[in-house]
């Protein structure tokens, strides 16, 4: 008897990774990347040959060295970390199911995850953005590719796919009882902070510029999940506090930075632990920005302990936090 392939499935989409740190991949990936508009807004005649005669040369190198120094013997830790949590959504969700994940930039994209589930008889599909909070660089720009996708593809197709779109869930009770479980174990294993004393946890988001029209709106949703999270862990906004991180280019962005808060706290903090709670799964942005950079800065300035307590990534609760939500979503 064969078995009925399922005909609904969750994508899970995340923002991209180089497929090596060889610097052809990384290059490739920039390429791509940083001809976003949403990424770079700046007018086009400037920024393309700008990007392709100098940036690509001089920055590129340097990114794949950062690429370097983060790469297992899986490969990307993002592209390894989508690739579990899909895998473990599988097996909650059952066989009734089709998970797979797809990024923006770099593979597999929007279009070829989409393409191959319809070739495969797929007709419901959920795409969850893996950004709790709605930025315009990050899930607006998820959006961008699948609405090219659906503008596209349907009209090859005899009977396009169903597609439900989700995103905006910083406030979804089980994200923020998975972000305060990851945070209680990795205290299982170093302690608790003695905040009596003054040690303190940082809560670290992907920053913006101010120039996005929705700067202010996603600050608020940060915010809102920062709050969530210390009321969860049962400490006070004085306790834990709200940075930004992985400022781009000129301009500016939203504050405070994660790297000017740790120069400060350093001469006045003894230990210092950072949570990024936008980040659903690790990747350079956190292991080496956060785990490398901001140490050193933290250390430098006369602070004593730092601690990267790691992303959700396939923590049980979170993989409960993604099934609540492809349910709750359909």
């Amino acid at each position: 008897m064969t078995a009925v392939k399922p005909n609904r499935a969750v994508v899970l989409a995340n923002l991209g990774t180089p497929d090596s740190p060889a610097l052809a991949d990384v290059r490739a990936y920039l390429r791509q990347f940083l001809s976003d508009k949403r990424i770079v807004a700046a007018p086009r005649a400037f920024w393309v040959p700008f990007l392709h005669l100098i940036l690509l040369r001089f920055y590129a190198p340097k990114s794949a060295a950062r690429y370097e120094s983060i790469w297992t013997a899986d490969g990307s830790p993002q592209r390894v970390n989508t690739q579990r949590q899909a895998d473990d959504l599988q097996s909650r969700l059952g066989a009734g199911w089709t998970v797979r994940y797809a990024m923006r930039y770099g593979t597999p994209s929007i279009d070829e995850t989409l393409t191959a589930l319809r070739e495969d008889g797929v007709t419901q599909v959920l795409m969850l953005s893996l950004f709790p909070q709605f930025s315009t660089t990050t899930t607006a720009s998820l959006q961008d590719d699948l609405n090219l996708y659906l503008k596209v593809r349907p009209s090859t197709l005899e009977s396009p796919l169903d597609i439900t779109w989700a995103d905006r869930w910083g406030d979804d009770p089980p994200y923020i009882a998975a972000c305060v479980a990851r945070i209680e174990d990795a205290w299982q294993t170093s302690g608790r902070p003695d905040f009596d004393r003054g040690d303190k946890l940082v809560l670290s988001f992907h920053g913006v510029p101010l120039s996005c029209a929705d700067a202010r709106d996603y600050q608020g949703e940060c915010q809102r999940t920062a709050d969530l999270v210390l009321e969860g862990l049962g400490l006070t906004g004085n306790q834990g506090l709200v940075t930004f991180q992985s400022k781009f280019g000129p301009g500016q962005w939203l504050t405070p930075a994660t790297i000017a808060t740790m120069r400060e706290l350093g001469p006045r903090t003894a230990r210092v632990d950072v949570f990024c709670p936008g980040f659903a799964a690790d990747c350079l942005e956190t292991i080496e920005e956060i785990g490398q950079l901001n140490r050193a800065a933290f250390l430098g300035a006369g602070g004593q302990e730092f601690n990267r307590i790691d992303c959700l990534n396939q923590h049980p609760a979170f993989i409960d936090g993604l099934l609540s939500l492809s349910h709750a979503k359909r």
